[in-house]
């Protein structure tokens, strides 16, 4: 059995340790025993860069939101759709430490040279308030985004409000998921937005498929 390695470790702000680890080759992080992102987001996480992105193929300057660095899959997958040499990619990324790690652990990722990244460092509600109608799609991965005042930020109110406020009119907020998240279309048709629900292979290789869940949440062409 091959061992795990530790590539790296902080303890955050409010105790909990947060880590890049690796296995058989293969890098994750993790947050005290918890994995966020790695070979089980994987797939989820580039495939909710792909579709969320894709219905902006057509524009020149598209502005992409992303919730949480993570290893730099959602961004390599909206990378992948969107080679527009004058969009912008946004990553809301609150802790500093995972920028650094991109750079000494992660040399290919994108976040690290592509002129058109831009890491802002929050992904709060306060940090939509200067995008007012400017975003074509803000995406969050519920297993690798940060939490907002202890609960995922899809769940708070403010947030989407946020979120809504800074999309322009038809532009999406894509949310990926490993599990089924209860009452979340409900949630999102509340806060304005039209809601299409999909299921991603997450594991397209194994004998046992892996479902995970993709809500596009899209904002009313009048801002309604």
């Amino acid at each position: 059995m091959k061992p795990r390695l530790t590539l790296a470790e902080t303890t955050l702000a409010d105790g909990s340790v947060l880590g890049l680890h690796e296995h058989d080759g293969r890098k994750y992080l993790q947050l005290d025993s918890v994995q966020l992102a790695g070979p089980q987001t994987r797939a989820s996480e580039r495939e909710l860069g792909r579709i969320a992105a894709a219905p902006f193929k057509p524009v020149r300057q598209p502005m992409i939101w992303i919730t949480g660095m993570g290893l730099g899959e959602v961004l390599a997958g909206v990378m992948e759709t969107l080679p527009q040499k004058r969009a912008t990619f946004l990553i809301g990324e609150a802790w500093p430490i995972i920028r650094e790690w991109h750079r000494s652990f992660l040399p290919d990722s994108p976040a690290n040279s592509d002129q058109r990244v831009i890491v802002v460092p929050t992904s709060d509600a306060t940090a939509f308030h200067e995008y007012d109608q400017a975003l074509h799609a803000v995406l969050i991965h519920t297993d690798t985004a940060p939490l907002a005042s202890g609960k995922p930020m899809f769940e708070d109110r403010r947030w989407l409000a946020s979120v809504h406020g800074a999309l322009q009119p038809g532009g999406l907020l894509g949310i990926a998921s490993s599990r089924p998240v209860p009452l979340i279309e409900r949630k999102l048709a509340r806060a304005g937005f039209e809601v299409v629900r999909h299921e991603i292979d997450a594991s397209p290789n194994a004998r046992r498929p892996r479902r995970h869940f993709l809500w596009l949440a899209r904002k009313g062409k009048s801002g309604e």
